[in-house]
């Protein structure tokens, strides 16, 4: 008898462990990392990264792979997409479509760093990104500011923390409504870019956004403007701001 209970509390044990590892995540993302232009070093730091963030908060990350497989039917099974340091023109008119519908859906999308250099002549995709990229300086350590304390993830960020980025200078709002929740204190670094011909930047003066969220045509957008260097995504203060974005984008839970 003995024996036989012990084998009955295995038996259970086995389907407990089963029934956990094939239970239904939070959510799903999907991870867009094309690029078409310049490639940066930290998109291999930032796969690893979401893929263990998603693994620790219960939620799946698919990597897309497939440049044809954009579409309608494959972006069902998501509630979020993330364009991981994307750059230039990386989807065509019938992709662009798609995304557009995924969105007022009532979806999500989560932009990190150069996901606001990517698709300019794309006004829906500029709304929902919501500033574009402009110029940026040389890397160099500054002191970010937090500018809305109520969004989650931004604790690692408190008393002026020092962070070395690529500080993006950004264009005018391309549309109305966004929230701004992290900058950067231009008096602690140099903001002056020179490029000669193709641009020069001169900073954005004392309010200088570098993440924000906003509803938008439906759905949900949040953007940060951190993520250049690669060694950032194994700060937990940036994976904490991160999984805060991906998380109301997917679920428009603060």
């Amino acid at each position: 008898m003995n024996r036989f209970k012990a084998l009955l509390l295995v038996i259970a044990l086995q389907f407990i462990f089963l029934s956990a590892s094939f239970a239904q995540k939070q959510f799903k993302v999907l991870l867009v990392t094309t690029t078409k232009g310049w490639h940066h070093e930290s998109i291999h730091a930032g796969v690893l990264a979401l893929q263990e963030l998603g693994t620790r908060n219960f939620f799946d990350v698919v990597l897309m792979e497939n440049p044809g497989g954009f579409t309608e039917d494959y972006l069902k099974q998501f509630q979020a997409v993330v364009f991981l340091n994307t750059t230039g023109d990386i989807f065509n008119a019938k992709e662009q479509q798609v995304m557009e519908r995924f969105i007022k859906s009532g979806k999500g999308f989560v932009g990190i760093h150069s996901a606001a250099d990517t698709e300019y002549d794309w006004p829906w995709y500029n709304k929902l990104v919501g500033r574009m990229f402009v110029i940026h300086p040389a890397v160099q350590t500054a002191k970010t500011k937090i500018l809305d304390p109520t969004f989650p993830g931004l604790q690692g960020f408190q008393n002026d923390k020092l962070w070395t980025e690529e500080w993006y200078e950004y264009g005018p709002e391309k549309v109305s409504g966004l929230n701004y929740i992290l900058g950067v204190d231009e008096s602690s670094y140099d903001a002056k870019a020179d490029w000669g011909d193709r641009a020069k930047g001169q900073g954005m003066g004392k309010m200088h956004p570098i993440a924000w969220y906003h509803e938008f045509d439906g759905g949900r957008a949040f953007y940060t403007g951190l993520g250049h260097v690669p060694t950032n995504f194994s700060e937990p203060a940036f994976l904490n701001h991160l999984y805060a974005g991906i998380f109301w984008a997917a679920t428009g839970k603060k």
